[in-house]
């Protein structure tokens, strides 16, 4: 694992006891939460483009703006986490933007003090073809239609889905989360939320093509290290 600190920061930590069976219809449960993310993402693209204008013209991010938008990515893996794109924890997901460090799942975004007016230009959609191409093989051929949710990434038969389903299997039968393919499908949700993030204007520093595997984020770890020191 690479001691980076990219400044999308995903942690979750894996439930010590999980339910053979919820995984069944946990994603039943959720769609109270789809319901609102579906409008909560279009409140993202619509903040999204007011960000691209303000970026344009005064190299900076909105701070009400990013916190929102940070506040919907949080909210889409902490839904990710629970229903359809990890099966890691039983607990059901808050609705709230804030962050909520009784949840086994966090994401973080550091404020970017500037920004490059000439990279908001082309960073979310030239600069992140390659990055679209790797996301469309870990969430399935439509993600970039239907994963505003979280909900495609264990439905597009894409390499997230079938972790998730080895996942669900191995619950079913062992009662246990493979450690391994928990550590593999925080990794690729990792890249997934960052890509997100960069495509979102949060950040101008390019997403790196590696996997951070594990629940624990490199950025997080080397923060930690920091304060203990």
């Amino acid at each position: 694992m690479s001691t980076h600190a990219y400044p999308v920061r995903v942690d979750a930590a894996l439930d010590g006891h999980l339910s053979r069976w919820l995984w069944l219809v946990k994603w039943i449960l959720a769609i109270p939460h789809f319901v609102v993310l579906v409008f909560l993402w279009l409140g993202f693209v619509l903040m999204s483009f007011f960000a691209f204008v303000a970026i344009l013209f005064t190299g900076s991010y909105p701070r009400s703006i990013f916190d929102f938008n940070v506040g919907v990515l949080r909210w889409t893996w902490r839904v990710t986490y629970y229903a359809c794109g990890a099966l890691g924890t039983d607990q059901y997901p808050p609705f709230s933007l804030e962050d909520k460090p009784d949840y086994p799942a966090h994401l973080e975004v550091a404020y970017p003090e500037h920004l490059s007016r000439g990279l908001v230009l082309v960073k979310w959609w030239l600069l992140a073809i390659p990055h679209y191409l790797v996301l469309g093989l870990f969430l399935g051929g439509g993600w970039a239609a239907a994963d505003t949710t979280g909900a495609s990434s264990a439905g597009g038969g894409g390499l997230i889905g079938v972790l998730v389903l080895i996942a669900a299997i191995g619950l079913l039968f062992t009662g246990r989360y493979p450690r391994g393919v928990f550590d593999l499908v925080l990794g690729l949700n990792r890249w997934v939320l960052r890509v997100w993030a960069y495509a979102g204007l949060m950040t101008d520093e390019y997403p790196p093509f590696r996997l951070d595997m594990g629940g624990t984020d490199p950025g997080t770890a080397a923060l930690s290290a920091t304060v203990e020191s």
